[in-house]
């Protein structure tokens, strides 16, 4: 895993595991400032220190395709989406072991948790319908029907509503958080793919991914108030702070 500098824009380092894993969708844990990076084939997440960029440790996942992860805001719960088996893991970030395996669909992607940590959100990616788990149960609550099958999400930071890329529709739906229905639907250019909601609360930005573009939506009144022309591949979103 390539280790970057933004301010100089240049490659300082690298995280070797030895061998082929193919890591992915790296996050920070938010209390520990350590690095959880989902790796594929080792069925795990592996821990790093950012200081050293050394491999600090491992959390097992006990299924294949360990693909996107999402931490807890009180750094306690990792969940992992597992794309062939279509599955959830719910790990114990601090005992680092696998407390259960969620059955999902055939496939699933991608993941996110919300605000309240009472909630995580996967989509099925054979049927148009997104998955709610209650992390209280470690079950699935409810299934929240879509225009398509949905994609990448995220909550708004006041834990209101939450953002459903749908590719197939080229749309971005918005659940309604306290009724677990869509409310709104926006059309976006082709192959909506990561949602990212901005640090005000007051924007949302959404790649789409052929289409080389990221779509800024207006959180206020639910409008694509521009676009912002990119590279190809635009897919993974985060913010530098």
């Amino acid at each position: 895993m390539v280790v970057i500098d933004l301010a100089e824009r240049k490659v300082v380092g690298n995280v070797d595991w030895g061998h082929g894993v193919r890591p992915h969708c790296p996050k920070f844990g938010p209390k520990d400032g350590l690095l959880y990076v989902p790796t594929e084939l080792d069925q795990s997440v592996s821990i790093v220190d950012p200081g050293t960029l050394k491999i600090v440790g491992s959390i097992p996942t006990g299924q294949p395709e360990s693909h996107m992860l999402a931490l807890s805001n009180d750094g306690r719960r990792g969940y992992t989406a597992n794309v062939g088996p279509g599955t959830v893991s719910v790990l114990d970030i601090k005992g680092r072991k696998t407390l259960a395996v969620i059955p999902i669909s055939h496939e699933t992607q991608r993941i996110s948790i919300s605000p309240d940590d009472s909630m995580v959100f996967t989509s099925d990616q054979t049927k148009p319908q997104l998955a709610v788990i209650d992390t209280a149960t470690n079950k699935v609550k409810t299934w929240v029907p879509l225009p398509a099958p949905g994609y990448g999400t995220a909550s708004t930071h006041d834990g209101k509503w939450l953002l459903v890329a749908v590719p197939a529709a080229r749309k971005v739906a918005v659940v309604n958080l306290h009724t677990l229905k869509v409310e709104h639907t926006l059309d976006v250019p082709k192959a909506p793919q990561e949602v990212l909601v901005g640090p005000d609360n007051k924007t949302a930005y959404v790649s789409c991914d052929s289409s080389n573009k990221i779509a800024v939506i207006n959180l206020a009144d639910w409008t694509v108030q521009k676009m912002i022309e990119t590279g190809k591949g635009t897919d993974g979103l985060a913010w530098a702070r």
